[in-house]
């Protein structure tokens, strides 16, 4: 079976860098697979897409060097079971609240005799090989999200749930259920001290810890927090703040028009660049 390279980063003590698509853009999938991301994620809870875009994005994903993975919207073993017939490599799961919840996400995700994932692997074959099914519950990761109060109050039980290889942050959702207001950078000190719980409650249980930033800048900062997985932003951010950073660049060489350039004529333009070339 194809070897997980994220899997084999992170089991080397390195830090995974993952994309996140929101968009259903094909194109801008493989883009940044080949971008230097290890992983892209496609967003199956708030992304703007359903199931059958979901294959599409996890094709364009697979044509470029990073790993494939989805956020499932539910633990719905069927929809996950579908993510991972199409490809999928590692699974994020929204609305683990508790070890139960913990362990029916497992469970979906790994074949009889350890799990209730149905058989029928289909495109995973041809991404993870003809030998899918002898290493398929070895390799693919599994990733709780911790983004709810009750969730964070049984993160310490979460972690130990059998199979699980990771826990996931959604600091926004974990705002809100705090009392905080979601999308604040820095974060919130309550959010703080919550990504400080949540990895150390991982390592000390010897899984990993992953996290949604809101840039790359908090990103790198949860990594020197020791998370394994960081998630710098959105395609959706990435394509707003290149088209701000390009604007504003482009006009920033503009300069005003002269009141005293032109006469009367040159007083009335306005300080506006004009529209033509």
């Amino acid at each position: 079976m194809r070897e997980s390279s994220v899997r084999a980063l992170l089991a080397g003590g390195g830090t995974a860098v993952n994309a996140w698509l929101s968009g259903d853009s094909p194109f801008f999938a493989e883009t940044l697979s080949h971008a230097g991301f290890d992983v892209v994620t496609v967003d199956l809870q708030h992304g703007m897409f359903g199931l059958d875009g979901a294959l599409r994005l996890l094709q364009a994903i697979s044509a470029g060097p990073a790993e494939p993975f989805a956020r499932c919207p539910s633990h719905d073993p069927a929809i996950i079971g579908k993510l991972l017939d199409a490809g999928a490599y590692g699974i994020i799961c929204p609305g683990v609240d508790s070890v139960e919840d913990a362990a029916a996400f497992v469970a979906a995700c790994r074949y009889p005799p350890v799990g209730r994932r149905s058989f029928g692997p289909a495109r995973a074959l041809l991404y993870g090989g003809a030998d899918y099914v002898d290493g398929a519950d070895e390799t693919v990761l599994t990733w709780a999200m911790i983004e709810s109060a009750p969730a964070l109050e049984a993160v310490e039980e979460i972690v130990a749930t059998p199979g699980l290889d990771g826990v996931f942050v959604g600091p926004n959702d974990l705002a809100l259920a705090l009392g905080e207001r979601p999308g604040q950078v820095p974060a919130p000190a309550k959010v703080e001290e919550a990504w400080v719980r949540i990895v150390e409650a991982a390592h000390a249980a010897g899984i990993y810890a992953g996290s949604f930033c809101a840039n790359g800048t908090v990103a790198a900062h949860l990594t020197t927090l020791g998370y394994d997985l960081v998630t710098p932003g959105s395609d959706a951010a990435h394509l707003r703040a290149g088209a701000s950073a390009a604007i504003a660049a482009a006009r920033s060489s503009a300069a005003p028009a002269s009141a005293g350039a032109g006469g009367a004529e040159g007083a009335g333009r306005s300080a506006e660049p004009e529209s033509g070339y």
